[in-house]
């Protein structure tokens, strides 16, 4: 593991302006030296302006939220983050990186969920560099490793937990906050060695695969109708067994098992129905 540390540079404008000077003084001195026949004059003149080559190879522009890495013949001595126009070491290596926060939007992929069913499942990663040394020597490309891992960590979330389920159950498609929460605490466990930090995750893209879409979407049809019929059955049970009490409690009625079993029947059909029941006026007797 390799730790990042800061080196500190000198600001880029006095070696510019000298190198600049350099190169003036060795033309009018090579000219000179020429006029003149001084031969001494133009060697010295010559060697100037190879010594401000070297002056401008050590001048570098550091953008906001860049770093730069600086390396002497394969040694790594440190990383510089001082934006502007800076001078090192002409003989050091420079390998720039970008700090800014980057967007991994992943492509879709199918797999199997928990419960064996084929899924597809995408999710946008949201990542920066804050160690530059590791990003740069402990993996082979960081880019690359981050879409690597990311998918990886994405096929790994989408078969620890079931599409759907019930209220009490962790899934894909019912907790997205918990499940988002779990890939980005995965990815930054990858990640970490990388130098990079996962500042969100999160799925952008959650479908059952197409060849069985439709029945699943059919199951849960289904499933909404059997629980919309459950809370009106036991909804309307409650309000027949609050009729009966109330009306045995003011005494309005007196029922014999055969009546009250006929007016259970004809409440629960009027609760239960999917369509307005339609009333019939008894002009006759209550037995008629």
């Amino acid at each position: 593991m390799h730790n990042e540390h800061r080196l500190k540079t000198a600001a880029g404008w006095g070696p510019l302006f000298l190198a600049i000077a350099m190169v003036l003084g060795s033309v009018f001195g090579v000219i000179w030296g020429i006029v003149h026949g001084s031969v001494g004059l133009i060697i010295v003149s010559v060697l100037t302006l190879i010594a401000s080559f070297f002056v401008f190879g050590g001048l570098f522009v550091i953008n906001p939220n860049e770093a730069v890495a600086l390396l002497l013949f394969g040694a790594y001595k440190g990383t510089s983050k001082d934006n502007g126009l800076r001078f090192a070491n002409p003989f050091y290596s420079k390998m720039k990186l970008s700090l800014k926060a980057r967007n991994l939007n992943g492509e879709r992929l199918k797999v199997n969920d928990l419960n064996g069913n084929p899924i597809e499942i995408a999710a946008v990663v949201v990542w920066k560099i804050v160690n530059t040394a590791e990003a740069l020597f402990d993996v082979d490309d960081y880019e690359d490793y981050v879409h690597t891992q990311s998918e990886s960590a994405v096929r790994h979330l989408a078969s620890a937990y079931p599409y759907d389920g019930a209220e009490d159950v962790v899934t894909l498609r019912g907790t997205t906050d918990e499940v988002s929460e779990r890939l980005q605490k995965e990815l930054q466990d990858r990640l970490d060695k990388a130098g990079v930090k996962v500042i969100e995750a999160r799925l952008s893209h959650l479908a059952y695969a197409p060849e069985i879409a439709h029945a699943m979407l059919q199951r849960q049809q289904a499933s909404a109708v059997v629980a919309a019929r459950t809370k009106i059955v036991e909804g309307a049970v409650g309000m027949v067994e609050m009729a009966l009490q109330q009306l045995g409690d003011k005494d309005l009625a007196h029922f014999d098992e055969d009546r009250k079993a006929v007016m259970i029947s004809n409440l629960l059909v009027v609760l239960c129905s999917e369509h307005a029941a339609q009333p019939v006026v008894n002009t006759g007797t209550l037995h008629q």
